[in-house]
């Protein structure tokens, strides 16, 4: 894989070498591999089939739960998040002990792996809240909390640059992946000044399904503000907004 350092920069095929652009700019590389009928049929490549099947659960799996907590993500996540998430997911399904290789699946995996995944590397949970708060999930009711004590936040919130106000976020999404839907519920805190005052005591609830048997995952996240003539205005577009799975169970 090479960069195009050209003025032009061109997309495509030309005498074997393909053009094409990504995140990390403009590249090229030779036109080659393995005939796609060979490596569908050919017995030599079943492990490359099997890796490819897995690989496809993992997709699907990191896709559905973007989706499901879409409405928090829109405003938290890095531009490698999907190839992130799947790469964590892809881990879940190689702990799975049940299906033979090749059919390994999510939800007979390590669930709880994907506890503590950040989406937004730029602006991490675990480096950007440091208050002592609880959570938990019920699965009898259904319930998600967040419990956060008093706190002053420009000492507790290490807020970046320019920051004015934040808001403190929690969702709680219920996973089928087999049938690929989900059900999401979140709260959130009002737009709170980000000063040396102490805050009251947060208490946030977000229901998924009572009784589930299903997987569930409980984000929490942090949006920061800046308030310009009376209003609010998303601090440098979200760029450090953070997001972060806290819970990742299922039965």
């Amino acid at each position: 894989m090479a960069k195009q350092t050209g003025i032009i920069k061109l997309k495509g095929t030309i005498g074997g070498i393909s053009f094409y652009k990504t995140t990390d700019g403009h590249l090229a590389r030779e036109k080659g591999g393995v005939d796609a009928e060979r490596i569908k049929n050919d017995p030599a490549f079943q492990r490359t089939r099997e890796n490819g099947s897995e690989f496809g659960t993992a997709g699907k799996g990191g896709k559905l739960l973007r989706n499901a907590i879409r409405i928090l993500l829109q405003n938290a996540k890095d531009r490698r998040v999907t190839s992130r998430l799947t790469t964590s997911i892809l881990k879940v399904v190689k702990t799975d002990t049940t299906n033979v290789r090749g059919e390994r699946t999510i939800q007979d995996g390590t669930f709880g792996l994907l506890a503590n995944f950040e989406f937004n590397i730029n602006g991490k949970l675990g480096a950007t809240l440091f208050v002592t708060y609880t959570n938990a999930f019920d699965r009898a009711t259904g319930e998600a909390t967040v419990n956060i004590p008093v706190f002053k936040p420009t000492t507790h919130i290490a807020g970046p640059s320019g920051t004015t106000h934040f808001k403190i976020v929690t969702g709680v999404a219920e996973l089928d992946f087999e049938n690929e839907s989900f059900a999401f519920d979140n709260d959130e805190t009002a737009i709170l000044p980000y000063d040396g005052n102490d805050t009251a005591v947060i208490d946030l609830t977000a229901s998924a399904p009572a009784n589930s048997v299903l997987p569930i995952v409980q984000v929490i996240g942090i949006e920061f503000y800046q308030e310009v003539n009376g209003q609010m205005y998303s601090l440098k577009n979200g760029v450090y907004n953070a997001l972060a799975i806290k819970i990742a169970d299922k039965v």
